[in-house]
């Protein structure tokens, strides 16, 4: 019980903490969208043929078709990460490290069959996936190879993720950074060289896009995997023995990782979705919601950092019985998230037309993808508060909670009013999102209440979190 008490998620101030971890995942978070937005940037600069004009919008759109698969490998294993994160941090907050070991030898055992899946839809499925977005040839070829090659070699992302949620559940958020950075390094350089065969390399085009794509993520994973091996035996048994499958964890793994899973593949299903609608509207609104969201990413990526922060902390905490400590974190870390948004809004209102301009697009889908940022960003608010009642309701065993915040504000409110938009005034269907977001905050205020009196928890969230942040400053 003493070492257990030793940990830094026990005795050190909950806002030097959560600044501490969340910053370094914050980081980390950001630079996952980096994979995303520098292949976009790239390829959109890819040279018009002798037969084809505007290559780079057509490049830009086929990786659109192609990132919601892409969202779903992160999905899959960030989900059943966040199962992981909150049981393994109860555990070793509870001080059982036979439990934790077997927690971290099913996550890996896991992230293999999640890797297996993918690798089959990569060889047999990504054609008919494709050639339900889209029937132009150009588009649905560079998709296809692309995805394919994304799929294939899926073992560095997905193993990455798994191991990134077992460092992070020990309070190791800078190794995570590290790993990261080196990763998202590697894919910058590599993009151009692949993309447009420099060094001697033949002229790849798409196709370098991914691979250099993979290869940073298997240096992202390499580096985590030596991270966990060296520090987190400190904390459990990290051998290969306790990869043999135990049901009862896995079903403890997945009683909060499959809403999450759900959760986080409800963006991709959504991106999906806004695909196949807004074709109706032009192939350029399919372009320009492509890259809003991946310029999207960067905010809202680092909210799911300080997200990522709240989770441990409130489940170590809540596994300790400490009601105080676990009290602060929730208010801190919805304040903190909602600041982080509140910063991205104002940045892109501001920037949005440079921003855009950094990619090469045609005036049409540039003039939409501003419209897209403009619009979008009024709903950052609401986001903040959403994403950081999703990690609270997963961070205290509640993943249902959490799940239906997400199927509210990326489905069931968000692809209705986009199609229906889209048919009767296409001039607005940016607006679907912000509306989303608020109709889905109601809901979480309304659901953490109950959470708050079940668990005996502060009665009102806002006040204190304001009262600590004052003291703070």
């Amino acid at each position: 019980m003493e070492n257990m008490r030793q940990n830094k998620m026990a005795v050190k101030p909950i806002s030097s903490l959560l600044i501490s971890m969340g910053i370094p995942m914050m980081i980390s978070m950001a630079l996952q969208a980096v994979y995303n937005i520098v292949d976009s940037y790239f390829v959109s600069t890819m040279r018009d043929t002798d037969t084809i004009k505007g290559m780079g919008d057509y490049a830009v759109n086929a990786l659109t078709l192609a990132f919601p698969v892409q969202m779903l490998m992160v999905a899959v294993g960030v989900g059943t990460g966040v199962g992981i994160n909150s049981l393994l941090s109860r555990s070793i907050g509870e001080g059982n490290r036979e439990k934790a070991a077997k927690i971290s030898g099913n996550a890996i055992f896991l992230g293999l069959c999640t890797f297996i899946v993918f690798f089959m839809f990569g060889l047999f499925a990504s054609k008919a996936y494709v050639a339900t977005q889209t029937s132009d040839p150009v588009v649905s070829d560079m998709a296809v190879s692309y995805l394919r090659i994304c799929c294939v070699w899926s073992f560095g992302i997905i193993m990455y993720t798994i191991i990134e949620k077992l460092l992070q559940s020990t309070g190791r958020t800078v190794q995570t950074t590290i790993a990261q950075v080196a990763g998202a390094l590697v894919n910058i350089i590599l993009d151009p060289i692949l993309i447009f065969g420099y060094l001697g390399l033949p002229e790849m085009g798409i196709d370098g896009a991914a691979y250099a794509t993979v290869i940073g993520q298997f240096v992202s994973f390499f580096l985590n995997l030596y991270f966990h091996l060296k520090y987190n035996n400190k904390e459990f048994d990290t051998s290969l023995r306790y990869m043999r499958p135990d049901k009862k964890v896995i079903a403890d793994i997945y009683r909060v990782g499959i809403p999450a899973i759900i959760m986080q593949a409800l963006m991709s299903f959504m991106t999906y979705g806004v695909n196949v609608i807004f074709v109706k509207v032009s192939a350029s609104a399919v372009t320009a919601y492509g890259v809003y969201y991946k310029i999207q990413q960067f905010v809202f990526f680092a909210a799911l950092g300080m997200n990522n922060a709240m989770i441990p902390l409130i489940a170590f905490n809540y596994g300790m019985g400490d009601k105080k400590r676990v009290n602060k974190a929730i208010s801190l870390g919805l304040l903190y998230t909602v600041c982080i948004m509140g910063i991205g809004m104002l940045a892109l209102e501001l920037l949005a037309e440079p921003v855009v301009g950094i990619f090469t697009l045609t005036d049409k889908t540039k003039t939409l993808c501003i419209t897209a940022v403009r619009v979008c960003a009024l709903g950052y608010l609401f986001i903040g508060a959403n994403v950081a009642y999703q990690g609270i309701f997963q961070a205290l065993g509640s993943g249902v909670r959490s799940l239906i915040v997400s199927l509210l504000r990326l489905i069931v409110i968000a692809l209705p009013l986009a199609y229906l938009f889209a048919v009767a005034a296409p001039k607005l269907i940016w607006w679907a999102f912000p509306i989303a977001e608020l109709g889905a905050l109601i809901c979480a205020v309304i659901m953490m209440r109950r959470v708050r009196a079940a668990l005996g928890l502060a009665k009102d969230i806002t006040e204190p979190a304001l009262k600590t942040a004052k003291a703070n400053i």
